[in-house]
């Protein structure tokens, strides 16, 4: 049930219905009897807006939630020197955090269509403290690694929040709404880099996790005055929820295309964020964490375009802003790897790989959640757990590629995983053409 607003009534459609004091049931007799063109009409006729401090409570929430697992990127270097750790092995740490978020994403998420979803939310919120404290407390590189699985598992949480926003948004808003609540999670991965490069340039990596522990219990107290209840959609023992998702996978072309996608672009940034600070240590920058994180800022200003780049999903289709973002990433690869050593080319490469990154995000979730909007916690399911793989595999990959060729070789990885990208988004556009119709047609 959502939240009483008072902005929430809807015009009624029929002449029957001339006060606001209305009944529910009334208000959809008279809908039943309203000739629309079609049910999507009816529906957004009818739909709610949903309020504007939800959404807002959402965005920062996922901000925060997220960073938990970005935390660390800029620390890297100085955690690898307290505990011995290679390249490599630092990049194994980033590693564990976002294969720990992959695993939250297929064992967690799917009780979004389960369960009450604020309850949820505020249990995962207050296990992610937990995990938070154990990594900020960690004595040896054993106990980080643990920690950091758990970190990413419990991090998770966004993506029961992500759905949530587009089950509470009307239809024709939905893209919007998106737009606003990713915003809040590319911020969160971006700006948290800044915050705790500054915090662990300052005071210590430690200090980082446990401030992250406070924001975690503060949203676990406030959700109740933000969130509204959202009853199950679905009843399904957890073993057959977890069968549907599988299922979910072999029945729609358009969710395996999406997912593809996703990984393959997030492999390449993965590979730049996790290896940017050991670019930023040599020459000719000789710059540490603070500074590394402060680039966070600079990829902010690409997340700025997520609303707008819902906006125009919603008006011309999301197929059409994925190819566009596809190739601003493959863009900004180029450029990066030419002038990734000058420090105006490094700042002009940043903005257009996170515009480009967030562009396609946002474009295949308002796809995906097209396909069946009864089951949209377990489609984010399919799409953030090979998502994050693909973002587990590029810091792993991203580091080894420092490792044999410096930054030409961590370029020339990025490159030929979005270059593999526009092949599937090409595929699937010879296949289905231009509309991107993903839930009339399942194509896209």
């Amino acid at each position: 049930m959502r939240m009483p607003e008072a902005h929430l009534g809807a015009t009624p459609t029929s002449t029957t219905a001339k006060t606001s004091t209305t009944t529910a049931s009334t208000t959809a007799a008279s809908m039943a009897a309203t000739p629309f063109a079609n049910p999507l009409a009816a529906a957004a006729a009818i739909a709610a807006p949903i309020p504007a401090r939800t959404v807002w409570y959402m965005a920062l929430s996922t901000g925060l939630i997220v960073a938990n697992i970005y935390y660390g990127q800029p620390l890297l270097a100085e955690i690898a020197r307290q505990f011995a750790l290679s390249v490599t092995q630092a990049g194994a740490l980033a590693m564990a955090t976002q294969i720990g978020a992959a695993l939250g994403m297929l064992f967690f998420v799917p009780l979004g269509d389960t369960r009450e979803r604020r309850a949820l939310i505020i249990v995962l919120l207050l296990c992610s403290a937990a995990s938070l404290l154990l990594f900020a407390a960690a004595p040896n590189a054993l106990c980080l690694a643990f920690a950091s699985l758990a970190v990413g598992a419990t991090a998770s949480i966004v993506h029961v929040i992500v759905p949530f926003a587009a089950h509470l948004a009307p239809p024709q808003q939905r893209g919007r709404v998106l737009g606003i609540v990713l915003s809040g999670l590319m911020f969160g991965i971006l700006l948290g880099r800044t915050l705790s490069g500054f915090i662990g340039a300052h005071f210590g990596w430690r200090y980082v996790y446990l401030l992250a522990a406070v924001f975690m219990v503060g949203l676990a107290l406030t959700a109740r005055f933000f969130l509204p209840r959202s009853e199950a959609e679905i009843s399904l023992r957890y073993a057959a929820l977890l069968r549907s998702v599988a299922e979910l996978v072999m029945r729609h072309s358009g969710l395996r295309e999406s997912a593809l996608l996703g990984a393959l672009l997030f492999a390449g940034f993965s590979a730049f964020w996790t290896t940017l600070v050991f670019l930023l240590a040599r020459p000719p920058y000789h710059y540490g964490a603070e500074v590394a994180g402060l680039f966070g800022l600079v990829g902010a200003a690409g997340a700025l375009g997520a609303p707008l780049v819902g906006r125009l999903a919603d008006r011309h289709g999301a197929r059409n802003t994925l190819g566009i973002a596809l190739l601003i990433v493959l863009a900004s690869f180029v450029w990066l790897g030419l002038l990734g050593h000058v420090m105006v080319g490094l700042i002009i490469g940043v903005i257009l790989l996170d515009l480009g990154v967030q562009s396609g995000h946002v474009s295949n979730q308002a796809r995906i959640y097209a396909i069946a909007p009864e089951a949209k916690s377990r489609l984010n399911t399919v799409y953030m757990v090979t998502y994050f793989t693909g973002g587990s595999l590029g810091s792993l990959l991203g580091a080894a590629s420092w490792r044999f060729a410096q930054w030409r070789g961590v370029c020339g990885f990025a490159l030929i995983s979005t270059t593999l990208a526009l092949a599937v988004y090409w595929r699937g556009h010879r296949r289905h053409g231009k509309s991107g119709n993903i839930a009339s047609a399942d194509s896209v």
